[in-house]
Parts: structure tokens; sequence; C-alpha cells
């Protein structure tokens, strides 16, 4: 059955398509945590481990929400690791050197990219697709990445 919420079937469908992007972005971001997470060393290997794990566990809960929204618009969520990385904007990076600078400064790029797509999905959502739920959900998920790159810029300073 159908949503009857008050937006058009193709507006749900681009709303959807769209956060089906987000949704890979930050599916692929959890990854690259994780992967710094396990894989850090140096002298602060043990703050910058506690460090990782409380951002991942962070993005794991956006993850859930964000392919909820997309259910609860009728679609259904990207949720093989295949669809996920053809729609993702991010790639994978190998480091020569596991260092927390080394993970912080790629995880802060790659949220601060992510700020920027959802920044200029806000208004498409609310005026083009006529969702403002959708625009406001994106607004507080940006807001969230706004907090956490500021968390990893804090430890380039």
């Amino acid at each position: 059955m159908e949503p009857q919420i008050g937006i058009s079937l193709e507006n749900l469908a681009k709303v959807a398509h769209t956060l089906n992007k987000i949704l890979a972005d930050e599916y692929v971001l959890y990854a690259k945590t994780r992967n710094a997470h396990w894989n850090v060393e140096g002298p602060d290997f043990h703050s910058k481990h506690l460090f990782f794990e409380s951002q991942y566990q962070e993005l794991d809960e956006i993850i859930d929400s964000v392919a909820e929204r997309i259910r609860s618009l009728g679609h259904y969520a990207p949720a093989t690791l295949k669809s996920l990385l053809e729609l993702t904007h991010f790639s994978e990076v190998l480091h020569n050197k596991n260092d927390g600078v080394g993970f912080i400064t790629e995880l802060l790029n790659d949220h601060e990219s992510l700020i920027i797509q959802l920044r200029e999905n806000i208004n498409v959502f609310a005026n083009d697709l006529k969702d403002i739920g959708t625009s406001d959900y994106v607004t507080s998920l940006m807001e969230t990445h706004e907090k956490m790159a500021w968390m990893l810029r804090s430890h380039l300073r």
C-alpha cells in the first residue's frame, strides 16, 4: 500500500532516491570510522581508539534512522554492500601509516563533504519536493555531522 501523506508518489520516489545516496555515504563513513577504530596506532592509541568508537556508534544510529526514514516514505532502503558502494560519493582510502591524524583528516573530509550534500538538499526537499518532514530531518542530520566534524577538527589543532 502506497503512503498517502500529502506528497506525490513521484516526489516520494525522488526523496527516497536522494536518501538512498545519503544512506550509502553514512554506511561507508561508518565503515571507515570502524577501520580507524580497529587500526589506529601510535602513542595516542587508547584515546583515539575510544574516540573513533564513540563516532562509529553515533553513525550506526544515523544509518538506522536514515533507513527508517526511507521506509516511512514507502520505499526500500539499500541493504547490500554492492548497492551501497554503487550509491556512495565516498571512496575507501588505504593509509600507509595508521596514525590518528591521517584517519581524522580523512574522516573530517568525508563529514564536511556530507554536510555540504545535506545542506544542498534541505531546500530541495522542502520547496521542490514538498517534503518538509524530510527537510527538517536532514537539517537535524546535518547538525549532527557538524558536531561530529567539530570533534574531529579539534584533534587537528
